[in-house]
């Protein structure tokens, strides 16, 4: 279900996955280590007939290297493409043309550098023109796509859904990160042994059928996500200036010459890596007994072998910037500037501070908002706040220009609420405020069965799951001192990076739906609408779905998106005859 997997990394990524730490209630987690070093954690929830039920592996983008961009994100297509018993009707079968595909493949890889060195050394225009192929490559190609088909006539397509669905399970999803790859499922309490069979049995067999084909719907995806929405090139580029050394700087989905290039044997080598049980954790939240969980999890994923050899940490690191970085660009956006600092990484010391910061100008009620949309009246729109990643950190400032005014406007504008931060301190009731703000908003996020437990996967794959019962002591912590202190130390010139848009007039009408939102939120509807076109009726259902799982857990800021969507995903259901 590849169209429910990009969902995910767009949008649970931003409101479930990427959370907040939690309140300051106590989450009593069982966590169980497996002989193979596999973690396990244990939450009951007496009353609910589903559990949310997971894993994550600690790998993400990060830890790819240059020529494989875009593999950890692949895998996350991959592992929904079935086991030696799920997703065919002959094995054996499938597994010869799996390696012949493999052979033809590295021949036609022969003939295709021919091609690339040609356009290296400017002799040919295009590699891809058909024109240019000898009669060899040409018959490889028919070769090929002839195998392919043969495949298909023994591939069940979306078996695992089907399996999942099947027995009531609802929400399967995965989504891939900068800094880890999470896979997830609502399922019947009384179907506990099934997710248990089904996610070992991928790990442990796993057959990654399609692979070829595959790295193309990944193509599709990164045309929707990037090249079809107004600023979607442009922020790419903002992050790769940006991050000058670091692995953050390529994007989660890849380079377009490595999704072209990877080839199985380097997948399948990063495969062995990262998807080592020692390198996995689970995580079950709701209505199970934990003695029967132990022994399921004993029984299914005890079977998978540790590895022996350590998964490689990423080892670049951002160097420090010495100067002030700009970008301008023309998009079809309302004119804009967005400005990045660099700031520190998840569990850093002083990022409590730098979060609380950020919460003090972010939001209706935020500082941003008041300055420059009430009382200066230069942009409908502004926002900031800290993001702190596994190894690296930004901290983020941006805002549209109201008709009449310019993004330089807006720029000065949101210098000046920092330079405010930097001399005047932060009135105690202000930050007190914001302080009872974050601890309700992060009490919401512990109501749901399914957020619980992305949050404690991602917390897991960072600095471990115990941070969601002790982190909200350190934002209680932060003081007007403390404030002060950050802005002084991050925001300044040469540690910033500027992108400035300007309007590039389309012929198309705005669509009224997105009215309301901010830049940055248009850009997120406007990829998941893409997606939504494409989506099945069971598909949107999920979604919708899922969309009223967020609803209850996203901050205020952040409903009209959500209306927005489910709006969206209403009227393509009604359109299709699947309106629920």
């Amino acid at each position: 279900m590849p169209m429910m997997k990009r969902f995910s990394a767009l949008v649970c990524a931003s409101w479930l996955l990427g959370t907040t730490p939690a309140g300051a209630q106590q989450v009593d987690v069982e966590e169980v280590m497996l002989d193979n070093g596999m973690t396990v954690l244990l939450l009951p929830r007496p009353g609910d007939p589903n559990v949310s039920a997971g894993w994550v592996a600690k790998v993400g983008s990060v830890y790819e290297r240059p020529g494989i961009t875009g593999v950890a994100h692949l895998f996350e297509h991959m592992m929904f493409k079935g086991t030696s018993t799920i997703g065919t009707i002959n094995i054996e079968q499938d597994l010869q043309l799996i390696a012949q595909l493999d052979q033809v493949k590295a021949q036609m890889r022969v003939e295709e550098a021919a091609l690339l060195e040609a356009h290296r050394l400017g002799r040919i225009e295009d590699p891809a023109d058909p024109s240019l192929r000898t009669p060899e490559h040409q018959s490889l190609i028919e070769r090929f796509d002839g195998l392919l088909e043969e495949q298909s006539e023994l591939i069940i397509k979306e078996d695992f859904s089907r399996l999942y669905s099947g027995q009531g399970a609802s929400g399967m999803n995965a989504g891939t990160s900068y800094d880890y790859t999470i896979y997830f499922v609502n399922v019947p309490a009384n179907k506990l042994e099934l997710w248990f069979w089904m996610e070992s049995d991928r790990l442990l067999n796993p057959v990654f059928r399609e692979f070829y084909s595959e790295r193309e719907v990944v193509h599709e995806e990164r045309r929707l996500r990037t090249d079809s929405t107004p600023t979607g090139k442009f922020q790419e580029q903002f992050d790769s200036l940006f991050w000058q050394s670091s692995p953050y700087g390529w994007p989660v989905v890849g380079w377009p010459s490595d999704l072209e290039g990877i080839t199985r044997e380097e997948a399948l080598s990063f495969f062995g890596l990262y998807y080592a049980p020692n390198n996995l954790t689970a995580a079950l939240v709701g209505d199970f007994d934990p003695a029967e969980a132990r022994e399921l999890a004993e029984r299914y994923f005890g079977r998978l072998s540790r590895s022996d050899q350590l998964s490689p940490q990423p080892r670049t690191r951002e160097v420090p910037q010495l100067g002030e970085k700009r970008m301008t660009a023309y998009a079809e956006t309302n004119p804009q500037v967005s400005i990045r600092y660099h700031s520190v990484p998840d569990g850093h010391v002083d990022e409590p501070p730098l979060v609380m910061l950020g919460q003090l100008l972010n939001g209706r009620t935020g500082r941003l908002y008041r300055a420059l949309v009430e009382e200066q009246q230069v942009a409908t729109g502004a926002s900031g706040g800290q993001s702190g990643m596994k190894f690296e950190g930004m901290f983020s400032l941006g805002g549209t220009a109201k008709d009449g005014r310019t993004p330089e406007e807006v720029e000065q504008a949101l210098y000046a609420e920092i330079d405010r931060l930097k001399t005047d301190p932060v009135p105690e009731r202000e930050l007190q405020k914001v302080k009872n703000q974050n601890a309700a908003a992060n009490f919401r996020g512990l109501r749901s069965n399914y957020g619980l437990m992305n949050q404690l996967l991602v917390r897991e794959a960072w600095r471990g799951w115990e941070t969601i019962n002790s982190d909200q002591a350190l934002y209680d912590a932060v003081t007007v001192d403390d404030i002060m202190r950050v802005a002084n130390t991050y925001f300044e010139p040469e540690n910033r990076a500027v992108a400035v848009y300007y309007r590039e007039e389309s012929d198309e009408p705005p669509d009224p739906r997105l009215a309301g939102l901010d830049d940055q939120e248009r850009q997120q509807v406007t990829q998941i609408m893409a997606m939504v076109e494409q989506a099945t009726p069971e598909q949107l259902g999920q979604l919708a779905a899922q969309i009223e799982q967020m609803s209850g857990q996203a901050p205020e800021e952040n409903q009209d998106m959500i209306a927005t969507l489910r709006e969206i995903v209403q009227e393509k259901l009604a359109a299709d005859g699947g309106a629920r």
